[in-house]
């Protein structure tokens, strides 16, 4: 049974202790590939060292993330297209908006992730978006946007059934379920129940959001195993099913073969 986490940042100072140990249990948990996203310039490195370190695992995405748009994004987006000029790399991401922690740059992140959306579009990559307390925004965006080049994944998904469904209407996106669908009051396992197995990918964004059993510790790839099994508890098949259907998905989008 193999496992694709779709979402992960073990290039983070979290992991400069023991990042092999914690590699070689997500793949002694089933765990094939692990997709990197990109945060900003600060992380660069880090996240192309990971991903040099283990190239049989890691897949690296390159973009700007929405709460590292700063008056200084132009300089920051420049840097992601010489990047990804200059290297191989499989996804534009984490773009999107973030209007959680602060509103301050709401004008530049729309620029930002709209900029980033058509670079996708012109480099026929697949986009993963991260959005927090901004559906409306990028649901927006991506209805100006949105065509047959446009590909990508609405990372931890938080929405509700009308999200879930007008992102579905899109054709060519995926929702990433993670930690958060194993808590009890989150609402998630809900819409998940109405959900079609084909939409979905897994996902871990270590360091943060670690499932049940392990809430409230550093995240790991190698958790991704108690997302598939909840999955399956909730759809009602089984748990090899969800790890089948949720890799070829992510092995579709992402074009990368195991």
């Amino acid at each position: 049974m193999q496992l694709i986490d779709t979402h992960s940042h073990i290039y983070l100072k979290d992991f400069d202790g023991d990042r092999a140990e914690v590699v070689s249990r997500a793949v002694n948990r089933g765990v094939a590939k692990v997709i990197l996203p990109a945060i900003d310039s600060t992380l660069h490195s880090a996240l192309l060292e990971t991903s040099a370190q283990f190239p049989q695992v890691c897949v690296p995405l390159m973009g700007l993330h929405p709460t590292s748009v700063k008056q200084n994004y132009k300089e920051e987006l420049a840097l992601v297209e010489e990047l990804l000029a200059k290297h191989k790399f499989y996804g534009i991401g984490e773009i999107g908006i973030d209007l959680y922690w602060d509103k301050t740059y709401i004008e530049e992140q729309k620029i930002a992730f709209t900029h980033q959306v058509r670079l996708a579009k012109k480099l026929r990559l697949p986009i993963v978006i991260h959005t927090r307390e901004a559906f409306p925004e990028v649901l927006s965006i991506i209805d100006n946007e949105n065509s047959s080049e446009l590909t990508g994944v609405f990372h931890s998904f938080s929405g509700g059934i009308e999200e879930y469904n007008r992102i579905a209407s899109y054709g060519g996106f995926k929702v990433g379920i993670g930690g958060v669908v194993t808590y009890k009051n989150s609402g998630l396992d809900k819409v998940v129940a109405q959900m079609d197995i084909n939409h979905i990918v897994l996902e871990t964004d270590s360091p943060y959001l670690s499932p049940v059993p392990h809430r409230g510790q550093r995240n790991e790839c190698a958790n991704i195993s108690y997302v598939s099994m909840k999955i399956a508890e909730i759809l009602g098949i089984p748990a090899s099913k969800v790890a089948e259907k949720t890799t070829e998905n992510a092995c579709s989008l992402f074009k990368i073969k195991l």
